[in-house]
């Protein structure tokens, strides 16, 4: 007998009853606002074509890094998931064979915040009534197939049913925008922006990076050969992004260091990395340009977000076969206050800038982060990011940085997913982990309660719009 699906509607509120009454009531006066999706990865040809999602393995388990990372580490093989590979070899081609063989490791993802996503996408999304199992994935799939080929599951019938107010895609200065252009030019009423990601012109330790910085400048008009050019082209660039409807930059970088070096150095340093950077002259550029990136950010009024500590694609062999974005991501160190210096001594007092900072290095929260977010206008806090978006994530942030920040210095919720059926289920626990954290503070009579509604109104939607400037 296949095991009910029970989305229960007290998930993540407080086991006392007190408390959880007071969650209940501030969760309900946020539920249904509109979802801002300030930062993402979501494919703006989806939207642009409007075309119905090919079938359900393509689009729930291929493409998500969290649930490929789970099963290869239980032996399951990426090329059995239908994971293309880049050397041609042979990979799994038939979906509901993928859809069958993570249906018989779903077990895997138990208490998981993948489990309690795709938990939601099967049962509010599509209705399924039963838990996914072996037993249970040959029903699950035909559903969900059976869904996509209809108008209702087409990218812009499910954004507006989403409640999605506006999404933000994010693409390189190489992108040509032409899906955003086709999307503006459909009349259709859905908002969805582009951001501006400058790493493949900004990390010297890119593969083809000084190709990529000369396709950059000539699409702007400019010198590649000169550092001055090469300013002039972000700015042409960033200019075009903001015609997309782009109010953010945004940077992943290894490390938040950033340099305020003289035009000279600078000069010099461009020409040494274009000629083949050493490890810590490519650091060092990176971070000269965080703190250009800075300047034009005050110039335009582009917010900016600073995504960094992560070794990326830490697996080799998986990279060599299957590139990147497999799963094999994994969060190191962080520092920020020494790193951020140069940045923050020439514009972090400048109220005109606004530098969202990320970190998956949850031990900088309460040292470094809150402190700093607490004191220089220029500064907030991006919400847990990756690893930590998750309930435990969430509770660790507030207890962490709310003594030191408040909640007026971090930004909302933003789902950073390429899973673009995962969005309502991501806010929706962001939401219901929020009131949970005002509850408590209610329930200890350290917030009045008509405090906490506006509050959790602030975390849902008001901050995100705010500081994306949406």
């Amino acid at each position: 007998m296949p095991r009910p699906l029970d989305l229960h509607p007290d998930r993540l509120f407080p086991a006392d009853p007190g408390t959880r009454a007071i969650a209940r009531a501030l969760y309900a006066g946020v539920r249904a606002l509109p979802i801002v999706s300030p930062h993402g990865h979501t494919d703006p040809a989806w939207f642009a074509t409007n075309a119905p999602f090919s079938d359900p393995a393509s689009l729930l388990i291929i493409p998500d890094h969290y649930v490929l990372r789970m099963l290869y580490s239980q032996g399951v093989p990426l090329g059995a998931l239908g994971v293309r590979s880049r050397d041609g070899s042979a990979v799994e081609s038939d979906p509901r064979a993928v859809w069958r063989l993570f249906a018989s490791h779903y077990h895997l993802f138990r208490g998981t915040p993948s489990r309690m996503w795709f938990d939601w996408v099967l049962g509010e999304a599509f209705g399924i009534t039963v838990q996914l199992d072996a037993e249970t994935a040959d029903h699950c799939y035909e559903v969900i197939d059976a869904a996509l080929k209809t108008e209702a599951f087409r990218p812009r019938a499910l954004f507006e049913r989403f409640g999605i107010e506006v999404i933000a895609t994010t693409e390189s200065p190489l992108d040509s925008l032409e899906h955003h252009a086709a999307i503006r030019a459909s009349g259709w009423s859905g908002r969805v922006v582009t951001a501006y990601r400058p790493d493949p012109v900004v990390d010297p330790e890119t593969p083809g990076f000084a190709e990529n910085v000369a396709r950059f400048a000539a699409s702007a008009g400019e010198d590649a050969t000169r550092y001055a050019g090469y300013l002039a082209a972000h700015r042409f660039h960033r200019a075009r992004f903001r015609a997309a409807g782009a109010t953010s930059t945004d940077h992943g970088h290894p490390t938040a260091r950033t340099a305020d070096l003289s035009s000279e150095d600078c000069e010099a340093l461009y020409r040494r990395v274009l000629a083949g950077a050493s490890a810590e002259d490519a650091e060092l550029f990176r971070a000269q340009i965080l703190t250009e990136m800075a300047t034009m950010s005050i110039e335009d009024g582009m917010v900016m977000q600073l995504h960094p500590g992560v070794h990326r694609s830490h697996n080799r062999a998986l990279l060599e076969r299957f590139g990147r974005d497999k799963g094999g991501d994994i969060p190191v160190s962080c520092e920020y206050v020494a790193a951020l210096g140069a940045l923050l001594d020439r514009h972090g007092n400048n109220p005109d800038l606004t530098l969202i900072l990320f970190t998956l290095d949850e031990d900088v929260y309460s040292r470094e982060l809150a402190p700093l977010a607490g004191h220089y206008p220029a500064l907030r806090l991006g919400p847990p990011w990756w690893f930590h978006d998750s309930p435990e994530g969430m509770r660790r942030f507030r207890e962490r940085t709310t003594e030191t920040a408040g909640f007026y210095n971090t930004v909302g919720f933003n789902d950073d997913t390429r899973a673009f059926l995962s969005i309502p289920a991501r806010h929706d626990v962001a939401r219901r982990m929020d009131c949970t954290w005002l509850a408590q503070l209610v329930a200890e009579h350290r917030l009045g309660e008509e405090e906490a509604h506006d509050l959790a109104r602030a975390l849902a939607y008001d901050l995100a719009k705010a500081a994306y400037r949406l």
